[in-house]
């Protein structure tokens, strides 16, 4: 089976596997899916993350979710597509929009490379809107 959008089947596996309350989720790997990934990491939404480039064609990345330790809730509360592949969001540096008021993030592919909202501000570049999470 192809899938048409990649990015909105990583967030998709993402949100199931929050859902079935999984510790570990395997998704195919790319190179944006990695750098996503990576920013994920970084700001604090996924406990950690393997990529695994032996196993079959262009590898997999495994992501160790997050829960809270008290109420067990999962760390991501939402996440989704914001441009489409149907309909491409773009924005300027100044116009990329703040996610719940600053406390989300907003990923950005700009000509600098892939990058948070608040990073794509500070480097005063624009680009498509790919997804957020909070």
């Amino acid at each position: 089976m192809a899938v048409t959008d990649p990015i909105a089947d990583y967030l998709t596996r993402i949100r199931n596997a929050q859902l079935a309350r999984h510790r570990i989720v395997e998704i195919p790997a790319s190179n944006l899916k990695k750098k996503i990934t990576e920013i994920l990491y970084d700001q604090g939404y996924i406990y950690k993350y393997t990529f695994d480039d032996a196993a079959g064609k262009q590898g997999l990345i495994k992501i160790a979710l997050k829960y809270d330790p008290i109420t067990k809730d999962p760390v991501i509360k939402k996440c989704g597509r914001i441009s489409k592949s149907g309909l491409r969001q773009y924005s300027k540096s100044q116009e990329i929009p703040r996610i719940i008021n600053g406390l989300g993030v907003c990923i950005v592919s700009t000509s600098k490379g892939v990058m948070t909202d608040k990073q794509a501000k500070s480097q005063n570049v624009g680009g498509e809107l790919l997804c957020y999470v909070y």
